[in-house]
C-alpha cells in the first residue's frame, strides 16, 4: 500500500477531500520524523511506537580486501508494532 491508497482509503472512508487527507499525512509524517530526529520517541497507542534505536560499536569485515573496519555507535529509526496489532497480524497470516 502507497502513500497515495492510504490517501484515498482515508478520504473515501471519512468524506474529506484528499488535498486535505494529504497534508494531514504529510504533517504527521514530518511531525514523527522531526521528533525522531530530536531523539524523542512517538507512542501511538494500539498502533506501535516509533523509537530511536542504539546500535553499539562493533568491528566489520571487508572481505574484498581483507580488512577489518569499525562501525561506530550511531542511532537508527525503528518501528515497534503494539502487542494487539502483532497478534492480530499472526492471527491473519496463520489462516491462510
Amino acid at each position: 500500500m502507497t502513500k497515495a491508497d492510504i490517501v484515498n482509503d482515508i478520504s473515501k472512508n471519512t468524506g474529506i477531500e484528499k488535498i486535505i487527507v494529504q497534508k494531514t499525512i504529510e504533517a504527521f509524517m514530518e511531525s514523527v520524523k522531526s521528533s525522531l530526529i530530536d531523539n524523542n520517541n512517538v507512542y501511538l497507542r494500539g498502533f506501535g511506537s516509533f523509537i530511536v534505536k542504539k546500535r553499539a560499536e562493533k568491528t566489520a569485515r571487508n572481505i574484498s580486501k581483507n580488512t577489518t573496519i569499525i562501525i561506530p555507535e550511531h542511532s537508527i529509526p525503528a518501528f515497534k508494532p503494539a502487542k494487539g496489532f502483532t497478534s492480530k497480524v499472526k492471527e491473519n497470516t496463520t489462516k491462510k
